[in-house]
């Protein structure tokens, strides 16, 4: 009998086996793969097979998530994360980003201020790996890497669900101080004898009174590192299952899926020479002095000009290193007697973290004069073979008990000062065609001043002076000076999502888009796929020095030529300047507002439609639409 019963099971078995392969066309595909490469008869057989099944496997699904603590450029901590996925029943490590810290590198500053920052910084990298290993591993599991609005949507909802609980846990903190003071404070009158406080022999200016106080500093939510970096190793995970760089993916995700016919690449801004507050001589003002490359040359000779430029001026900073200063020459003429400090030199031939060279000037028209000199020398002429930007960072220069900003170690100039002398520099050197922040973002007034003056000749754009690009899109109350355009960095809670959005509400608004890399800048080099997919104007990547920038100039070089091999690359030969004076001014919101786009993702549930709508209004105050 057990022969007979297991013949039986056996045939069972058989027919379960059949039925199970049939109605999954097993048998079919199996002649039609067998017929196809009989014909072909290929040289590694079983991996053809493997390649033609592979295609009805099923698509890879996010099984783990891996937070860990790395170091930045500068041996800042910082956050690393990884994506595992489910694929072909094997868990397979697809890829890791490094987001770059949101913090700014503290110069010259007191001990104290730099271990606090020290500690809020790895408080903050500690947080987002928690995050990312236990709740957002959780709650991306099983999830497709392709469907990144998806993906933002849940990291967005669990921010804002973290960013409500600290509200709550500062309001429970506020009620208890406020319940622990005693019942009666005395006034200050009382504590003075009831006498108000004496003004006499205190001076108060009227710019003081006059110029806007600054705005509240933003908060930043500790462990927001986690949303934008697992945001973008996302987005790497679905360009690399989908076998397409990463730069093309976000062109896809941007246009619905609709593939680019052609696509360009950013200009770089390349910082060359540092002149900003902390540099050793009298000048403040220029934080960075950079070229930019004729839109025509190809990034390729760009950069082996620049090099040229960059070879030049360390030439010509040498001597200067190794002589004695002007400042002691001229004490020795004198006959003055040396007091035994040691005087700094004009140029100090040092590399900032930005990549660029740290030099001292005393005046506004020395480093520029210098470049002209640089240029000279090697046959470059500027203002046809290359151009220069400055970033000003004038929100580090402000005095707020004079009211005026230290342009020079003992020169001031008000907001309506500093106009007239961008407009000054400009007409002098007309081979400048951008400035990046040359005034605080609470100057709004000479923000249009400014660009009624300059505007048609010359970038004036917002860096500093804008604001978080999640703060761009969600609030209602965000005042954007005027401005030909703003640096977008892809710091903290901001997702891919977030920045497809925003440059798509810039897009045709004649505002141009500027990926920047923030001060504490990794070896990650996606933000350049991210500039080229997103269609930026320029890139601003620091210097060709330090191992963390020069690899995004790699980058950048190797798009180009993959987009020149697949005859997909498009160069655009002029720069396009806006002529604010002649913009009339939009009279209701109907005016400025375009129709929706069907190539932009659409406002997530968390961010209401009316939110993104005064963004492109208040976008549409600087320029309107032609």
């Amino acid at each position: 009998m057990e022969p007979d019963s297991d013949r039986r099971q056996l045939q069972r078995l058989g027919r379960d086996a059949v039925e199970y392969y049939r109605s999954r066309e097993v048998p079919q595909r199996l002649e039609e793969a067998l017929n196809a490469l009989f014909l072909l008869r290929p040289t590694d057989l079983y991996g053809d097979l493997a390649n033609y099944f592979s295609k009805f496997s099923k698509a890879p699904v996010i099984c783990k998530l891996v937070g860990r603590k790395v170091l930045d450029g500068v041996g800042r901590p910082t956050l690393e994360v990884e994506i595992y996925c489910i694929i072909k029943n094997y868990e397979k490590r697809i890829c890791s980003t490094v987001i770059s810290s949101h913090s700014q590198i503290l110069e010259n500053a007191l001990s104290e201020a730099t271990e606090a920052d020290e500690k809020e910084r790895n408080d903050s990298v500690n947080t987002a790996v928690e995050w990312v290993n236990e709740s957002l591993n959780t709650m991306l599991r099983d999830l497709k890497p392709t469907d990144q609005r998806e993906v933002d949507k849940i990291l967005g909802e669990y921010f804002t669900k973290k960013a409500e609980e600290k509200k709550e846990i500062q309001k429970e903190d506020e009620e208890a101080a406020t319940l622990s003071l005693p019942s009666c404070v005395p006034s200050a009158a009382a504590l003075s004898g009831g006498k108000k406080a004496s003004t006499i022999g205190k001076k108060v200016s009227g710019a003081e009174r006059t110029i806007p106080p600054a705005e509240p500093i933003e908060s930043v939510l500790c462990g927001s590192l986690a949303i934008g970096g697992t945001s973008l190793a996302i987005a790497k995970t679905g360009a690399s299952l989908s076998h397409i760089p990463l730069y093309l993916h976000i062109a896809l995700l941007k246009h619905n899926q609709d593939s680019p016919k052609e696509m360009t690449v950013p200009l770089p801004m390349v910082s060359l020479l540092n002149c900003g507050k902390f540099s050793p001589g009298k000048l403040k003002l220029m934080k960075e002095i950079m070229l930019i490359p004729p839109a025509q040359l190809s990034l390729r000779q760009s950069i082996e000009r620049v090099l040229d430029i960059q070879r030049e001026m360390m030439r010509l900073l040498e001597p200067a290193c190794k002589g004695p200063s002007p400042q002691l020459a001229d004490r020795k003429k004198g006959g003055a007697r040396s007091t035994g400090k040691k005087v700094l030199p004009p140029a100090i031939k040092r590399i900032s973290h930005l990549g660029c060279l740290i030099t001292g000037c005393d005046n506004l028209e020395q480093p520029l004069l210098l470049m002209q000199t640089a240029c000279n020398n090697i046959g470059v002429e500027l203002g046809t073979d290359m151009y220069l930007a400055i970033n000003c960072a004038a929100h580090e220069l402000i005095d707020y008990l004079k009211g005026k900003y230290e342009i020079l170690t003992g020169t001031f100039k008000s907001p309506d000062e500093m106009v007239d002398m961008y407009v000054e520099l400009i007409n002098k050197f007309p081979s400048i065609i951008a400035l990046v922040d040359p005034l605080r973002k609470e100057d709004r007034e000479q923000w249009n001043n400014l660009c009624c003056a300059l505007g048609s000749k010359c970038y004036l754009i917002a860096e500093d002076a804008a604001t978080s690009i999640s703060k761009l899109i969600t609030d209602q109350d965000v005042n954007l000076p005027k401005c030909s355009g703003i640096v977008l960095k892809y710091i903290n809670q901001t997702k891919v999502s977030d920045l497809i959005e925003l440059t798509g509400l810039l897009d045709g608004r004649r505002h141009i888009t500027i990926l920047g890399s923030p001060d504490g800048e990794s070896s990650d080099d996606s933000l350049v796929d991210l500039a080229v997919g997103l269609g930026a104007k320029f890139i601003k990547l620091g210097g060709l020095s330090r191992g963390e920038r020069v690899t995004k100039y790699n980058r950048l070089l190797a798009i180009e030529e993959e987009l020149a091999k697949n005859r997909t690359l498009r160069i655009e030969g002029r720069f396009d300047f806006i002529d604010f004076a002649e913009e009339p001014q939009p009279e209701q919101l109907s005016d400025v507002l375009p129709p929706p786009k069907q190539d932009s993702l659409p406002p997530q549930p968390s961010q209401p439609v009316l939110q993104v709508q005064n963004l492109t209004a208040q976008l549409a105050q600087d320029s309107t639409l032609t």
